[in-house]
């Protein structure tokens, strides 16, 4: 098995200390996905864009986002980012009903947040091969065309961690481990 690095600011390489630095700003600390990204700063740097751009240019709110972020976690089987979004949602007060809906996979009770995560889910499993049908449901709960695409912005995001800890098998932050997850068998 390759092993890769948990890099610090000091071991990353000259074009990823920089991006290493500002997580540690924003968050107080460099996240273990972030520093095993630094392996490579074109990784790196696309993740925090696209996190950035998903964040902050969508007309998604918090909750929406994570419902996307999430879904794609759990399809994906993704221990790490199961256990930091849902840190991400205890401190943004998503709902704890949400938060359970999302780690369980099953139904949110809020009808718009759950066409929302139906939508999120078809966009993975099929790989966004969608039919009419499913666009038609998302935009009868209330949302644009806009949302269509935003989702897939999401889906990308969530592309490029999920499958970096799959590889890596990034070690969970201390911060995150009230929040392990398993997925099923």
């Amino acid at each position: 098995m390759t092993n890769f690095s948990v890099h610090t600011i000091e071991t990353a390489s000259d074009d990823s200390q920089p991006l290493l630095e500002a997580s540690k700003q924003a968050y107080g600390f460099v996240p273990n996905l972030h520093a095993v990204m630094a392996e490579s700063p074109a990784l790196l740097e696309a993740y925090k864009t696209v996190a950035d751009i998903f964040d902050n240019k969508t007309n998604l709110s918090t909750t929406e986002q994570q419902i996307i972020a999430m879904t794609n976690n759990r399809l994906n089987g993704c221990t790490y980012c199961m256990a930091a979004h849902t840190s991400i949602m205890q401190a943004g007060k998503v709902p704890e009903d949400v938060i359970t809906s999302l780690r369980d996979g099953t139904a949110i009770a809020d009808p718009k947040l759950e066409a929302l995560r139906l939508f999120a889910e078809k966009v993975n499993l099929q790989r966004g091969w969608l039919e009419d049908g499913d666009i038609e449901e998302l935009l009868a709960a209330g949302y644009t065309k806009q949302t269509v695409f935003d989702v897939i912005v999401g889906t990308a995001y969530k592309v490029l961690s999920n499958y970096t800890n799959h590889i890596a098998s990034t070690p969970l932050d201390r911060g995150f481990a009230k929040n392990e997850w398993t997925p099923e068998a």
